[in-house]
């Protein structure tokens, strides 16, 4: 088929090219025209694996185009993918100008009947009022049918989601539109949920709100084994073992970020004040990931009251690995209170660190690998689980600082390895290793 993405950020661009490899013609519209010269020479504006190589085949095969000129885009195309950004607007519901102007270029370049299909996540009634915004901006008389389908795409994972996820999502008043749709989705092996426009805008909310929700509980947890003294991860595996729990997303850290719970939380927030319903839960989701995310500071200083003039060493600054994102991610919160408090931060990411300049104080100190940032350290701080950094010897980390005590808001090592290696150790709602009596504080 002939389909055109609008949006080449982590949904749209993905998307298209995945799009391209079973087949399909593809071209990825966006308005930056710098960026569109990058994607034709195969260079991705974001950093996802293997992504560009599957760019640069699509591209050399005559599947993937890419252009910023909409009546480009839209000649001859039978089906449109809108997957522009609809970020958090001050009162936290979702920002939709992106998508109106899309809307519109689509209205205006039209050439034939057409199915535009939502990808972009957006509050419960939208659709409808894209297809009223095309009709009423639309040249000609062709028909226009709208689909929701929202993405499920995980940052670091998304090529492996889109061909391996658990469902595709369609949703329509029209089963003429949804048949056309499942067409495109034929080569993809997953199942396929046809449900009304309203059920398919929710349930992307409700699937990214509830795995938010296991996050804020399992860290809430986490917090009072610490008091008790128990293992959060022993607690944690028996509750995954229940089948009707699963032990996915029971992992205990700093908290959530990135682009999608923060924000999707708070949208459903705002959905349910714009027709007078508390959503208390999440109110209570988002209010205890806003302490978590600070919660590696506060054990700092339990140990470090003064923190003027100390050294810190922070490894992985991205919200997750395999990941340049900084939308929304814990260290922000981190460093930020650290340097306020006069400290010196020496931070690594193997990925992110042009992204979290954007975000972190200018005071920040950037370094090119983990031994440079923990080279005469006071102590260090774990923000992002990178393999890279999971897999360096405890040993050298402990050799490397002033003082051999890390702070890990990721849980990334064993309590045992970290007993054999002789390094004090604070994780997520696990007891702490090596404290000495006289600890100075």
């Amino acid at each position: 088929m002939k389909i055109s993405v609008i949006g080449t950020g982590y949904v749209g661009l993905v998307t298209g090219v995945c799009l391209t490899e079973v087949g399909h013609h593809v071209t990825c519209v966006d308005i930056d025209e710098n960026k569109v010269q990058n994607m034709r020479k195969g260079i991705s504006p974001i950093f996802e694996p293997g992504l560009e190589d599957m760019m640069t085949k699509n591209i050399n095969e005559n599947r993937l185009s890419f252009t910023s000129d909409y009546k480009e885009a839209m000649k001859d195309k039978e089906i449109v993918f809108i997957a522009v950004g609809t970020p958090q607007s001050k009162d936290g519901s979702a920002e939709l100008t992106y998508l109106k102007k899309a809307c519109k270029s689509i209205a205006e370049h039209m050439t034939d009947d057409l199915i535009v299909i939502t990808k972009s996540t957006v509050p419960v009634g939208t659709n409808e009022y894209v297809k009223e915004l095309i009709e009423k901006h639309k040249n000609a008389s062709h028909k226009v049918s709208v689909v929701s389908n929202p993405e499920f795409l995980r940052e670091g994972s998304a090529i492996h989601d889109t061909f391996y996820g658990d469902r595709i999502v369609i949703g329509s008043e029209e089963q003429e539109a949804l048949d056309r749709v499942k067409e495109v989705y034929s080569s993809f092996t997953l199942p396929i949920l046809e449900t009304d426009l309203r059920s398919a805008e929710m349930i992307k909310y409700a699937s990214n709100a509830f795995l938010a929700t296991k996050i804020s509980f399992i860290n809430e947890l986490g917090n009072l084994c610490e008091r008790l003294g128990a293992n959060i991860e022993n607690v944690s595996k028996g509750m995954g073992m229940d089948k009707r729990i699963g032990d996915k997303f029971l992992n205990a850290g700093v908290g959530y970020g990135g682009s999608c719970f923060p924000k999707d939380t708070n949208a459903l927030v705002s959905i349910g004040h714009s027709v007078g319903y508390h959503m208390s839960i999440v109110d209570s989701v988002i209010e205890t990931n806003d302490k978590q995310q600070r919660i590696i500071i506060d054990k700092i200083k339990e140990f470090y009251p003064d923190l003027s003039h100390k050294k810190v060493a922070v490894l992985g600054l991205a919200f997750k690995p395999n990941t340049d994102d900084m939308r929304d991610a814990p260290s922000i919160k981190v460093i930020r209170e650290l340097v306020d408090n006069e400290a010196e931060v020496y931070a690594y990411d193997p990925i992110a660190e042009e992204n979290a300049k954007v975000f972190l104080p200018g005071g920040t100190i950037y370094k090119d690998s983990i031994d440079e940032t923990l080279k005469d350290k006071d102590f260090a701080i774990i923000m992002t689980d990178w393999q890279e950094i999971k897999e360096y010897p405890l040993e050298q980390l402990k050799s490397q600082l002033k003082h051999p005590a890390l702070f890990d808001g990721r849980n990334c090592f064993n309590l045992e390895r970290v007993k054999e290696s002789g390094l004090e150790y604070h994780s997520i709602g696990r007891p702490s290793i090596g404290v000495r009596e006289d600890e100075e504080k």
